[in-house]
């Protein structure tokens, strides 16, 4: 039986665990804080995110201890927040990696470093991008959690892997999609994040379903413009990977990064929002490592831009998007 490593405790990572849960596979899940762990152990449910999915402890090791979720193990799934990949990952080495096939979950990019996960990996530890994938929606942790028919995209440039992947996360309610394209795939869940927060702040603006439209199909269009020019090789930007994650994760209710938008738009200050969520919106992060990334390519991306100004510029989030909307197509 294939073992495989878990890193985080977040909602996607217990999504994650019971997805796998269904495969055979045994599975190290690494949570950092140890009183987390305890309680996992002892009422096989996580008592912060989608405490109703129940922990197969036949199946499942919780532990924080990151040596042993890392023992023996052929796969490592990385769910923990970008913000925080640095500090969780401090005590590895490339020789913990050795052999290992790496799939990031993460949504976001490695701040300080301006690097999407799988560059990092390669760059940090010496992981060959042959043995690097990625994990992308369209896909929330809470529909997850309730069963309900969800499609996950495997991405790597070992079609065998990205298969084998692909197999243990299918099940009866989860039907999977594989892909060459890291790259796209990544910065697309990256960037649709800001696109998120975009429509959230419109949304608590209280612009419409008829503006919300426009400003999708504008931000998918800007999701190609920046994707082709970090990586440019044949893709089709409607496919569930990029148009798909976008969609969901602007418009749902489960969405983290179109909550914190809305916030932001109905007037809360950033550290107010993140405070009240409780949760990280990853798109928060990404905007400001976007900005710096797209000035290396000279490339302009106006949602991101509108983003980027009120987040970290505080310039008017009502002055911000009215100037968008003159922009938009």
């Amino acid at each position: 039986m294939q073992t495989i490593t878990v890193l985080g405790g977040g909602s996607w990572a217990t999504a994650l665990v019971k997805i796998l849960s269904e495969a055979p596979v045994r599975i190290q899940w690494w949570v950092r804080n140890p009183e987390t762990v305890g309680f996992m152990h002892q009422y096989q449910h996580n008592p912060h995110y989608l405490s109703d999915v129940e922990i197969d402890l036949e199946r499942v090791l919780p532990t924080s201890d990151l040596s042993t979720a890392m023992a023996g193990s052929e796969t490592v799934i990385l769910a923990v927040p970008a913000a925080f990949l640095k500090s969780a990952l401090n005590s590895l080495t490339p020789d913990d990696f050795r052999g290992k096939t790496v799939f990031s979950a993460i949504k976001g990019i490695v701040p300080q470093d301006n690097l999407i996960v799988g560059e990092f990996m390669h760059r940090n530890y010496g992981i060959s991008f042959d043995s690097i994938g990625v994990i992308t929606g369209p896909c929330h942790a809470e529909e997850v959690a309730l069963e309900k028919l969800s499609y996950l995209t495997i991405s790597c440039q070992n079609p065998e892997r990205a298969r084998a992947m692909a197999s243990s996360l299918s099940c009866r309610y989860i039907r999977t999609i594989t892909s060459d394209d890291i790259y796209g795939t990544e910065y697309a869940a990256v960037l649709k994040n800001i696109m998120a927060i975009a429509s959230g702040i419109c949304h608590g603006l209280g612009y419409g379903d008829n503006f919300q439209a426009v400003l999708i199909s504008n931000a998918i269009r800007e999701i190609k413009h920046f994707v082709d020019a970090v990586h440019p090789i044949e893709r089709d930007i409607k496919d569930s990977a990029y148009l798909g994650d976008l969609l969901v994760t602007a418009y749902s209710q489960f969405s983290r990064n179109r909550t914190f938008g809305t916030m932001i738009g109905k007037g809360y200050s950033v550290k107010s929002a993140q405070i009240e969520m409780s949760m990280v919106a990853e798109g928060y992060y990404a905007s400001a490592c976007i900005q710096e990334i797209k000035r290396t390519l000279s490339i302009e991306l106006p949602i991101c831009q509108a983003v980027h100004n009120i987040l970290y510029e505080r310039i008017s989030a009502r002055l911000e998007m009215k100037l968008l909307a003159d922009k938009l197509i």
